[in-house]
């Protein structure tokens, strides 16, 4: 194969003449030893998957201009309010993936999920057993349970940070001229017997954003954009890993097709029809936290 000696400054590297066969090889050897170890690592491994792709999809000029307008119709539809990119990555899977390898646990520990795009700071603190929804509408429900060490122990002072939709199927942030602020949200903290409860309503199924290039997307591909219902936590206690997750209604339709891929089974909470009691439904969920000490963690793995 034909190469030559590029002199830079005083740095001579060898480099290839691109070809089809050669290209991968051809482009990562413009590296610069200097480089960060981890980032040429990184960019190195997705230029040899990205050619891989091209070639095993034959890819032609239509359908690369094609994929330049749609990642251009991405950026540019993205604002403070909203990140297409962020949602492009949850449709693939992507997002998933990467907390799914980034948030390794026990067995017996809860699993994560997804944060989502609905998470708001500064949720007010409230008393145990309180009401968190304040548009009067939906099916009310009691949430409550327990945070737990892996071995069964109540943790005390775990911060339980929870939100969901109304309704309508529309989170406050949404809709700020509807909803009252901070309505489905709240964050509680754990006595000694680790124990919380709270009422909100029973969550229902929504769309993700689907009027942009993701949207367009999925339904070239017949997919649909929908959430099965579900209420967020974010769950941290001292000398604890952080918990960002969900808690599934198990009878959604959406169950099994979740367009971000969020559900986990683990996950799955059971919703208890209450006969002649203040709230309608009844959800308890156990929430089991994995020590953040290395050397716990490296004694599990």
């Amino acid at each position: 194969m034909q190469t030559r000696l590029i002199v830079f400054q005083g740095i001579s590297t060898m480099s290839k003449f691109f070809s089809e066969a050669a290209s991968v090889e051809a482009v990562n050897v413009r590296m610069g030893e200097r480089a960060d170890p981890r980032l040429k690592h990184v960019m190195s491994s997705l230029v040899k998957h990205l050619h891989a792709f091209i070639k095993d999809v034959h890819l032609t000029q239509n359908e690369w201009e094609l994929a330049i307008d749609f990642l251009t119709r991405t950026g540019q539809i993205c604002s403070e309010e909203r990140q297409e990119f962020i949602l492009l990555s949850d449709t693939l899977g992507v997002s998933m993936l990467v907390d799914a390898i980034n948030n390794r646990r026990p067995q017996t520990a809860t699993e994560n999920t997804v944060l989502g795009p609905f998470h708001v700071k500064g949720a007010p603190e409230r008393e145990m057993g309180t009401r968190i929804s304040f548009d009067g509408k939906g099916e009310s429900c009691l949430f409550d349970g327990r945070v737990m060490d892996l071995d069964g122990n109540a943790i005390a002072g775990a911060r339980i940070d929870v939100w969901s939709d109304n309704a309508e199927g529309f989170y406050d942030v949404q809709q700020p001229d509807i909803q009252p602020k901070w309505n489905n949200r709240g964050v509680f903290t754990t006595g000694s017997d680790g124990r919380y409860s709270f009422i909100g309503i029973k969550p229902v199924s929504y769309p993700i954003p689907h009027d942009g290039p993701v949207g367009k997307m999925l339904e070239a591909l017949e997919r649909h954009p929908y959430r099965p219902a579900h209420m967020h936590f974010i769950v941290t206690a001292p000398d604890f890993q952080r918990l960002v997750t969900h808690t599934f209604v198990g009878d959604d339709a959406y169950m099994t097709s979740d367009a971000v891929f969020g559900v986990k089974e683990t996950l799955v909470a059971p919703y208890t029809r209450l006969q002649n009691a203040v709230t309608t439904w009844h959800s308890t969920f156990d929430f089991v936290l994995t020590p953040s000490s290395r050397g716990r963690e490296l004694e599990i793995y």
